[in-house]
């Protein structure tokens, strides 16, 4: 009896331990869908609910791809042959479905099952991802026995087809394990690009087998870790080489399969004619003839960055066109990125055979001189059906059409390029550069000294609205970009990334009538609560208040609205005038800001946040004129 007894308290607490509930109210789902209307009833996920692909074998990759990550959020389906009630169900489409596009999907909850149809495995997959996001933000770590879903119908595809995010691995050295990690926060969010920087002046990070120095050489420099890098010194020339590493070519089809599972597509960046220092510290042949710098993989800041391949070499073509050939077959993309930014032309001046290679061209300055390089690395390309995208910068010498431009420098670049024909890639630094601090820098962990916040990455938009709509259909999408000098970690690189990255993906995705700030900043807080319970680090936002005001009206009044970026935020305010600012001995009343309320021009306004009863940072002054 006693071991009857023990045995059914065992059974007890196993089924009060697994007896978990979740009744799902409302979906907080970014990006936010295109279409989606909830409806009455719902649909429970139990242990009983079976899981059906049609029209997909079972050793499908997304297929694959769907099971492993059920398996992880604690969910195993029963799988079946046939679609059945209590259901999950995917289906390919027999017939096209035009409101779908490639990577649209149609997604219901139903009373007898989830449905998800596309029209590609891409889009299915993007219907998982949506799925994922009406669970419980702690699935991956309980095991929820019953799930209510209510009902509801979302159709939904994307605004863009490039939605992309860059992450540097030259300047700090991230494992592939990290890599792996950042193309799943990528997938989550349904960005579809991975811009791998794998080149600069702190780092060569591909195998080379017909450049040895490259790996021997250019991928390593002296270490300079737990150093803020704005504070680190020269290397000394004779300091061991010690920081760095590259990826061997068999790490680099790793990532790339890995990547296509989740249907992200790789496009790695080789970085020319500038940024080259480690590439001229491992083959100085490959400089200007007449510069007799000694040049070194560089630690920190390295400005201005004089090193430059030379133009006028017909022995640095041929370079190119080796690396590129040994690339091609790693990299399934259509396209390459060949950099072209910030190349100091210096030495071209100076340089006797870039001034041959200028006179034989009919060149009268050097900036068409890069745009010929460019223009023969494209044309080499070509001959292997891909097609190179450069920063900007490349329109400057008029470099070919068949170029994709990714504006980095501002709006009005892309605009440019777009206005000139080219197809544009929309990522200026003023929105996208998320290794710039997301608040005040008083309350942030070292970064590149500028800021972009949560609220700020949220208005970017890739097509102004000025832009011509004949030229806007040139613009292909957008991306964020983490450069990495103040990043020495992964972890660090998380905390940057998020929750940013969230922002930029619904830009991207969602239609420009579908945003809405208060909405995103409200699903925060499931999305944040779901990221932090499968490990990811989330950087803290800014909590300075967000003021706007309006010109002044008739009588002398500007119209004053306050909103901030953490759900939950009240602010407390007061407003001054001059006389009252300039009087350091006048406290006033702080007022909870609950409405937007008008003031006379030139009036002082103080305002701080508070979150949970307590203020945070500071508090903030603003001239209202």
């Amino acid at each position: 009896m006693r071991r009857l007894y023990s045995l059914l308290c065992a059974i007890v607490v196993l089924l009060c331990g697994c007896g978990r509930r979740a009744d799902i109210h409302d979906y907080s789902i970014v990006p936010e869908p295109s279409f989606m209307v909830m409806k009455d009833g719902g649909y429970a996920l139990t242990g009983s609910t079976s899981i059906c692909f049609t029209n997909l074998e079972q050793n499908n990759p997304t297929v694959k791809y769907v099971l492993g990550s059920l398996r992880q959020l604690h969910l195993r389906p029963n799988m079946s042959g046939n679609a059945t009630t209590d259901c999950m169900l995917f289906t390919i489409n027999d017939t096209l479905n035009s409101e779908l596009g490639d990577e649209g999907y149609l997604l219901e909850v139903r009373s007898d099952g989830i449905h998800i149809t596309a029209n590609t495995e891409a889009g299915l997959f993007y219907g998982y991802q949506t799925l994922v996001q009406m669970l419980p933000d702690d699935v991956s770590q309980r095991r929820y026995t019953r799930i209510n879903l209510p009902a509801c119908t979302i159709l939904d595809s994307p605004r863009f087809a490039w939605r992309g995010s860059h992450l540097d691995v030259s300047r700090h050295f991230f494992s592939i394990k990290d890599v792996k990690r950042h193309l799943d926060i990528m997938a989550a969010f349904k960005l579809n690009r991975f811009h791998w920087h794998l080149t600069d002046d702190h780092g060569w990070r591909i195998a080379s087998e017909r450049y040895p120095r490259l790996n021997d050489v250019g991928s390593w420099r002296a270490d300079r870790t737990g150093v803020p890098w704005d504070q680190t010194q020269p290397n000394t020339g004779d300091e061991r080489q010690s920081y760095g590493g590259y990826y061997t070519k068999d790490e680099i089809r790793e990532v790339v399969a890995y990547a296509a599972e989740r249907h992200i597509e790789v496009i790695p960046e080789i970085e020319i004619p500038g940024h080259c220092a480690e590439i001229l510290a491992s083959y100085p042949e490959l400089g200007c003839q007449g510069d007799d710098t000694s040049y070194q993989v560089q630690v920190g800041n390295y400005w201005p960055p004089r090193a430059i391949l030379c133009a006028g070499s017909d022995s640095v073509m041929q370079f190119l066109f080796d690396i590129l050939d040994e690339i091609i077959p790693l990299f399934p993309s259509q396209y390459i990125h060949i950099g072209g930014d910030e190349a100091l032309k210096d030495n071209w001046q100076r340089c006797p055979r870039c001034q041959a290679r200028m006179r034989q061209l009919g060149l009268s300055n050097v900036e068409p001189l890069q745009a010929w390089m460019i223009d023969r690395v494209a044309e080499h390309l070509a001959q292997h059906d891909k097609t190179i995208i450069g920063w900007d910068e490349i329109i400057d010498g008029g470099a070919t059409l068949s170029a994709t431009v990714m504006a980095w420098q501002n709006i009005s670049r892309g605009m440019e390029a777009a206005r000139r024909g080219y197809r544009v890639i929309m990522s200026p630094c003023e929105y996208c550069y998320l290794n710039f601090y997301q608040g005040e820098a008083d309350y942030q962990p070292p970064a590149f000294p500028a800021q972009i916040t949560l609220h700020h990455a949220y208005s970017f938009d890739p097509v102004p609205l000025e832009l011509n709509s004949r030229w806007a259909e040139n613009i292909i999408g957008g991306q964020c970009n983490l450069w990495a000098e103040y990043i020495e970690t992964y972890d660090q690189a998380e905390y940057m990334l998020l929750p940013r990255l969230l922002a930029t993906a619904e830009c991207l995705w969602s239609p420009r009538d579908a945003k809405s700030w208060p909405h995103f900043r409200a699903k925060l807080v499931s999305q944040e609560a779901r990221l932090r319970n499968l490990g990811y680090h989330i950087g803290s936002t800014s909590q300075k208040p967000i003021v706007v005001y309006h010109q002044a009206d008739a009588n002398g009044n500007c119209h004053v609205t306050i909103d901030w970026e953490r759900e939950g935020t009240e602010v407390y305010y007061t407003v001054l005038s001059n006389q009252q600012a300039s009087d350091t001995a006048y406290h006033p009343e702080m007022l909870r800001y609950t409405k937007p309320f008008s003031v006379p021009s030139g009036s002082t306004l103080k305002a701080q946040c508070h979150y949970m009863g307590e203020p945070v940072e500071r508090l903030y002054e603003y001239h209202i004129e």
